[in-house]
């Protein structure tokens, strides 16, 4: 029962790995095998000589009391294949495992960033998978925005969530329904945002349907909206095709709560903002009679977008409430009808209306 030191050491040195692990790695592999053997005595152990390659099974003789008095060693007849194949297997196992480490501290500086590869078939339908190159990576149901479709070798741009050690190997977690998502991928388009010039302060998003973002600029005289929309609405054009047509609000923060809650509520007009409750966040925002249904947006997405884009509760309406309006009473068309809608008030003590 040998190994080659030589190769071993290549491989200690190719793949960065500790000697002393790897090493011990094949004693427990080689004496987990003996073990198993019908003819194994108890409390064997293997032992791989440093200098040699050579690898011995020692078997401790104990005293009447359980005290150890001496090892010997056993060497069990045609053990020597399985445990030179138990150390091949050992050895090819720290490579992968050497290998997967590699792979998982590679992908772990992606996370938090938007990365890019193409869509493969996969063994599960609900499950979108990722080639990223050295590993494949997975889009969850839950990290899939509703609506989207892709199929084989589509090129695709996902959010990094989670890089981790699995039982199968270096497993990677993609999204694309994550906020940030939408963040550096407008990050990617425009050099005013990843430069600093142009920070993104907020964003609140339902994949798929809408997005609100709010921006400030840390340099006078540059417009952080027009920093984002780009020439003739160029960027924010790649970002919403990206998301394929997922409508984005482009809007600007403002220190002053009042100004930002209306501001959110864009593409609406507000006529006024008032703090109700400054601990509690909580703002009255009064819109035109004609505005009230935009300003609310569809299913109330628009102001559900801005309540969490500003975590102000924001209580929306009308400048001019409508006011309720008397049915007309019906017209009288002829003398016997006029003559009996007045015995009719005479008798009820009173004119006829309805509301």
């Amino acid at each position: 029962m040998n190994v080659d030191m030589t190769v071993l050491m290549g491989v200690v040195a190719e793949k960065g790995m500790s000697l002393e692990k790897l090493i011990s790695a094949i004693e427990n592999g080689v004496a987990a095998a003996y073990a198993e053997l019908p003819e194994a005595k108890p409390f064997g152990r293997a032992v791989l000589n440093r200098q040699t390659g050579q690898i011995v099974i020692w078997v401790p003789v104990l005293g009447p009391d359980g005290e150890h008095i001496d090892s010997v060693m056993d060497e069990p007849e045609d053990f020597g294949a399985k445990a030179t194949s138990t150390a091949r297997k050992v050895i090819k196992q720290a490579m992968r495992d050497a290998n997967d480490a590699t792979i998982v501290g590679e992908f772990s500086g992606t996370v938090g960033d938007v990365i890019s590869g193409i869509v493969q078939q996969g063994r599960d339908a609900t499950v979108i998978y990722v080639d990223l190159g050295r590993v494949e990576g997975k889009i969850p149901p839950n990290e899939q925005t509703p609506g989207e479709e892709f199929k084989h070798g589509d090129r695709i741009k996902a959010f990094v969530v989670d890089v981790k050690q699995g039982e199968k190997g270096p497993e990677v977690t993609l999204s694309r329904t994550h906020p940030a998502l939408v963040k550096v991928l407008f990050a990617l388009e425009v050099p005013e945002v990843k430069d600093r010039t142009v920070e993104i302060v907020g964003i609140a998003r339902e994949p798929g349907h809408r997005t609100k973002i709010s921006v400030k600029s840390n340099r006078q005289g540059v417009s952080p909206k027009g920093a984002l929309i780009g020439p003739m609405g160029s960027r924010a054009r790649a970002v919403m095709d990206e998301l394929h047509g997922e409508k984005i609000d482009i809007v600007d923060f403002s220190e002053n709560p009042a100004v930002y809650v209306a501001n959110a509520l864009a593409p609406a007009k507000v006529t006024s903002v008032e703090v109700v409750d400054l601990e509690t966040k909580s703002a009255k925002v009064v819109v035109p009679d004609y505005q009230l249904s935009l300003a609310i947006g569809k299913d109330g997405q628009n102001a559900r977008l801005a309540a969490r884009l500003t975590s102000w509760r924001i209580d929306i309406h009308p400048d001019k409430p409508s006011e309720r309006i008397a049915k007309p009473k019906p017209v009288v068309e002829s003398e016997a009808e006029l003559g009996a809608a007045s015995e009719a008030e005479t008798n009820e003590g009173g004119p006829v209306s309805a509301e």
